[in-house]
């Protein structure tokens, strides 16, 4: 007598219709990838949101149904293998958006790149000059990230406490507020790039120093 738990594995209803094709599970599959919403990705493929999400359900239940010690049931056996499809899709889309945010929160990003050439006054040689315009280093993609990931900590309705040298009145200890995260932000932002250098290291004319104890 088998012992599989049906709760845990929605039943098919209505037989098995072959809307799962391998055309279908590849759209569904490539569009994934992307990182696109459900209901989209149903739409490329061709199918309902609600088809695409009892397909997933069936996947999901019959994975657990696995992990736990169960036998695999072949019936749901595409169900499985989609499951596991569009999560590792999904996943990477995930991945590659994070690495996008990470580049734009560390700046550096070449947006314009102006070659140019000009003859040498000293050797007469033809030199071929290339520059690079980057972007700056962006806090707003690392605040973006933290409030998101770590709502706990950063999320706009956390509670925190900040001590800071230089940033004022933040509270701190026992009678703890609650702190608006994005006037924090501003104000760091204007902190850190608040430092004013000699006028002869701003215009490049020292390229070299020691920084010497007095």
């Amino acid at each position: 007598m088998s012992t599989r738990r049906k709760a845990r594995r929605p039943q098919n209803r209505g037989g098995r219709p072959r809307l799962l094709s391998d055309e279908v599970e590849a759209r569904l599959v490539n569009a994934s990838r992307t990182g696109i919403a459900v209901e989209l990705a149903a739409e490329m493929a061709g199918i309902s949101r609600t088809s695409f999400l009892r397909w997933m359900a069936l996947g999901r239940a019959e994975i657990e149904a696995r992990e736990s010690g169960e036998e695999p049931n072949e019936e749901a056996e595409e169900y499985a293998a989609l499951y596991v499809k569009v999560r590792t899709a999904r996943a990477h889309a995930a991945a590659r958006a994070m690495a996008n945010i990470r580049r734009v929160a560390d700046g550096g990003i070449v947006t314009k790149t102006t070659t140019r050439q000009f003859r040498d006054s000293v050797t007469g040689e033809i030199v071929t000059e290339t520059v690079e315009d980057r972007t700056a280093p962006d806090w707003r993609a690392d605040a973006w990230y933290l409030e998101r990931q770590h709502r706990e900590h950063y999320g706009k309705d956390a509670i925190v406490a900040v001590e800071i040298t230089g940033l004022g009145d933040i509270p701190s200890g026992a009678d703890d507020q609650a702190v608006d995260m994005a006037a924090l932000a501003e104000r760091l932002n204007h902190s850190l790039f608040s430092v004013q250098y000699p006028p002869e290291l701003e215009d490049g004319s020292v390229v070299d120093a020691e920084v010497l104890d007095e």
